[in-house]
């Protein structure tokens, strides 16, 4: 049986602890897209990790025959969703695609590599979501190649309204192995952040464009 709970806070542990999640509430981090944040995340650092990636692969495995039943089809979003994707799919036994981030400027100009059949019903793995943007481009272009979408599994959301919002308007499902609520909880009851800073954390993920301004006029 699928624990959700025990699984969220487990991998949630297991990011904390190999730092594939820093968390940095007085120091914040600046994403590509000038957005200030409290946290950084990079899952392809569960890859370095084999007991992490191995419990990783078997969750996200669970989770998608938990939520979505039998598929066809695994495709990974590129760049991240690429070795995450693969892995699942070898534990499934079932065929593996990847989708660009835009298709390619040589040779066949593809945008979905792999052999995939119309009509296959297909669960897409990303390894973060955000704002959902770049995931559903991936869904979109599945969509458009004739695949039926079943949803779409990552391992981490940091549970933004705008991605809950987004995945709605694409009329595409979503589950992850754990969130921000959940790491944020863990943090703090096992000292990665101090108690105090749990407000300011949370203030983030409500409105994370206009936050590192507010921090700014703290200091």
């Amino acid at each position: 049986m699928y624990n959700k709970s025990d699984i969220e806070l487990k991998v949630a542990e297991f990011l904390l602890q190999i730092k594939a999640i820093k968390l940095q509430p007085n120091n914040p981090f600046t994403w590509a897209s000038g957005w200030k944040s409290p946290i950084y995340c990079d899952n392809r650092i569960t890859l370095s990790h084999p007991s992490v990636r191995t419990y990783i692969r078997q969750k996200l495995t669970q989770l998608i025959q938990e939520e979505y039943g039998s598929v066809d089809l695994i495709a990974g979003v590129a760049t991240a969703g690429i070795p995450q994707g693969a892995l699942v799919a070898q534990e499934l036994g079932l065929p593996f695609a990847y989708v660009r981030s835009k298709a390619k400027e040589h040779g066949t100009g593809s945008l979905i590599e792999g052999e995939i059949v119309e009509g296959q019903r297909v669960v897409v793995i990303e390894d973060l979501i955000s704002t959902g943007k770049s995931s559903l481009q991936a869904v979109e272009a599945l969509r458009n190649a004739g695949l039926s979408v079943a949803g779409l599994v990552a391992i981490f959301t940091y549970g933004f309204d705008l991605a809950e919002e987004n995945f709605k308007e694409a009329k595409c499902r979503f589950s992850t192995l754990s969130n921000y609520n959940t790491l944020i909880e863990y943090a703090a009851e096992h000292s990665f952040i101090a108690q105090n800073d749990v407000d300011l954390l949370a203030k983030w993920r409500r409105n994370p464009s206009d936050w590192g301004k507010e921090l700014e006029q703290l200091t």
